[in-house]
């Protein structure tokens, strides 16, 4: 036995000199070294995939310059259909959504092995609901929870000590629809945030046109409930906007909604937790475009850009005035086939956007005095890219 053991060893190790495939220690070998040659300027590059259409098998982990935009790639958790991510505040955590169906909805946990860059899967947990699409955590790391496009809901699960998650509890649904019998037959909450205080959380329902708020209280970890109930207060948007994402000025002042169904961009005015429009304008002039996607300010506040897909695949761009937070175009970039998430970098200098049908991650420079787009041509080729998210290095 033991012979054969060694004979098994040494032909492994000859047929991988021989065809080039290196063993996993060598592969382990390298991607230390590649962690440990990080710069200052480098970050850890997470991509949510599809699996479902075979192709990826999970989430994949790069090295990232965040000023050249060239990547190295790291590492492959595996997973099934993670479409969205989110980093734990300490880092130590990535939690995803598995987007599957009724009774195979899970949010997914693992450990962040940063000095490695590995994810090691830890726990998963049903979400109650099918079709988880987006998922959150607060700013203590203690609660985690997933909008469910499916379920038309809002599952809350309780961090573990050992970063693990609880059973969804409790699971908040909403009821309603919107004028476009297709899309809108239900809800479908799209996505869930906090602001950026924490003392609040906001949710997007493309079904029923409307934006819910929640008083956060505490923590289901300290055994309170995450949300105050009794505090719901609804927003209504115009009749078939189909509310799908949204983000925040950076002061905290302005609060800008994308609709998927209607195209545009919803500006408001933001204080203690109160919406109040003051602008609707279009992210690009294609009737019936039906998908638009992302959105973001960048982080010196200059600009926004928001994704669409469906026709004329590309990115809006947006200039914004810092006195009262409203929009002007400013140009648009198309992009591969099917931007359904795009990220820009903490620095504000690149932006990255997931070409899910292209199977690839285009990087494009920030023009800081315009706003513009330059594509590098440093795509990071993986099948069906559909959410990126930064951690530091």
């Amino acid at each position: 036995m033991k012979r054969k053991i060694i004979f098994a060893l040494i032909f492994a190790v000859l047929f991988a000199a021989c065809t080039g495939r290196k063993t996993k220690k060598e592969d382990m070998d390298t991607m230390n070294k590649v962690v440990a040659s990080a710069t200052p300027d480098d970050m850890f590059l997470l991509v949510g995939t599809y699996t479902s259409e075979g192709g990826s098998q999970g989430i994949y982990v790069y090295k990232f310059d965040t000023e050249t935009g060239k990547s190295d790639s790291l590492s492959l958790a595996e997973a099934v259909n993670p479409s969205y991510l989110v980093v734990s505040p300490d880092e130590k955590f990535v939690y995803a959504v598995g987007e599957n169906g009724d009774g195979e909805s899970t949010a997914v946990t693992f450990a962040f092995d940063k000095g490695r860059g590995v994810l090691q899967y830890l726990n998963s947990s049903n979400t109650e609901s099918p079709g988880p699409c987006f998922i959150e955590i607060d700013k203590t790391g203690k609660s985690v929870l997933t909008a469910n496009y499916g379920g038309g809901s809002i599952s809350i699960f309780q961090v573990n000590d050992d970063g693990t998650l609880s059973s969804a509890d409790p699971v908040i649904g909403f009821e309603g629809s919107g004028p476009d019998t297709t899309r809108q037959e239900s809800s479908h909450l799209h996505s869930v945030r906090f602001s950026p205080d924490g003392k609040f959380l906001f949710a997007a329902d493309l079904g029923t046109d409307k934006i819910y708020r929640y008083n956060a209280i505490g923590s289901v970890f300290e055994g309170q409930p995450v949300l105050s109930q009794a505090s719901l207060k609804e927003f209504s948007t115009p009749a078939g906007t189909g509310p799908r994402h949204f983000d925040f000025y950076p002061n905290g002042k302005y609060f800008y909604l994308l609709g998927e169904l209607s195209g545009d961009v919803i500006v408001y005015d933001y204080d203690g937790g109160d919406l109040k429009e003051k602008q609707v304008i279009a992210t690009d002039s294609v009737e019936g475009l039906r998908g638009s996607a992302d959105i973001h300010v960048s982080p010196d506040g200059k600009f926004l850009y928001a994704s669409n897909r469906l026709k004329a695949d590309g990115i809006a761009i947006f200039s914004i005035d810092p006195d009262d937070g409203t929009l002007a175009k400013a140009g648009y970039q198309p992009t591969g086939r099917h931007p359904r998430n795009f990220v820009i970098t903490p620095n504000g200098k690149l932006l990255l956007v997931a070409s899910r049908d292209d199977n690839k991650i285009q990087v494009f420079t920030i023009n800081n005095e315009t706003g513009l787009l330059t594509d590098t041509g440093q795509d990071i080729n993986v099948s069906k890219p559909v959410c990126l998210k930064f951690a530091t290095m």
